[in-house]
């Protein structure tokens, strides 16, 4: 069970302030769920969890330890995390991209290990690209290849899951696939941190959501008590119905405010 804690961070970009004052505690078992306007610094949080920009205030802990007292080695086994910007230049088969997911445990595609193997298989079954393993990835459909981008982030088996906008390229029925892989990630114990736009689907996949807004933490907790009207209102500019219905939250965008 891993615990990925931020404390006082602070980060800019160049000499920009972006994150400021952010205290947060991510519990394995749950996938937590960042939503906020656009340049609420949702990516820049996201990379600073991942260890890919140094803070200049406050730190990233993993289970306690600052994430930079962790070797390169260590981080990469730790925390698997797959940019919104991910492409595919070269025409790798499928399993070969998954099977990059393995590079941290000394693996390659072309010398896996039993488990490596297995991590694998297990990662693109999980995403519905069982045979697709010998296909050029080059050759996919952009949501094809999100989920190939996806499968070896699963293939590193990392206890905690970070990932930009997963859904964000998919048809309807593989982004309720995507979020439900996510979701069992976290039901095995990972601790899953996903930014996302589409606030019903937050809604209704998300234990908890994080609220952006100008770098800082606007509201954070269960769907039903940071995605209000009110919040809607003030941090996204938008009027917008926030109804309830069998236990499921529906958010209905319907005007941007003056």
């Amino acid at each position: 069970m891993t615990r990925l804690d931020a404390r006082g961070l602070a980060v800019d970009l160049g000499r920009k302030p972006v994150l400021g004052g952010i205290d947060l505690a991510f519990e394995a078992g749950s996938l937590t769920v960042v939503v906020g306007p656009n340049g609420a610094g949702k990516t820049t949080l996201i990379r600073a969890l991942a260890g890919l920009l140094k803070p200049r205030q406050g730190a990233v802990r993993l289970d306690g330890r600052a994430l930079s007292d962790l070797s390169g080695h260590e981080r990469a086994r730790s925390i698997a995390y797959l940019p919104q910007s991910a492409t595919l230049a070269w025409p790798l088969p499928v399993a070969g991209v998954a099977a990059l997911g393995r590079l941290p445990h000394g693996e390659t595609p072309d010398a896996l290990t039993l488990e490596g193997r297995e991590a694998v298989r297990t990662a693109l079954h999980a995403v519905g690209l069982e045979g697709f393993e010998t296909r050029p990835a080059t050759d996919l459909s952009g949501g094809e290849r999100a989920r190939v981008l996806l499968a070896r982030a699963l293939a590193t088996q990392a206890p905690v899951l970070l990932v930009d906008e997963p859904v964000a390229a998919l048809d309807p029925r593989h982004q309720l696939i995507v979020l439900d892989i996510l979701r069992a990630k976290a039901r095995s114990g990972a601790t899953v941190v996903a930014i996302m736009h589409d606030l019903t689907l937050a809604a209704r996949h998300a234990d908890r959501i994080v609220l952006l807004e100008g770098g800082r933490i606007r509201a954070e907790g269960p769907p039903e008590t940071v995605l209000t009207e009110a919040h809607l209102a003030e941090s996204f500019g938008i009027a917008a119905h926030v109804t309830h219905q069998d236990g499921r939250l529906t958010v209905t965008p319907d005007r941007p405010l003056p």
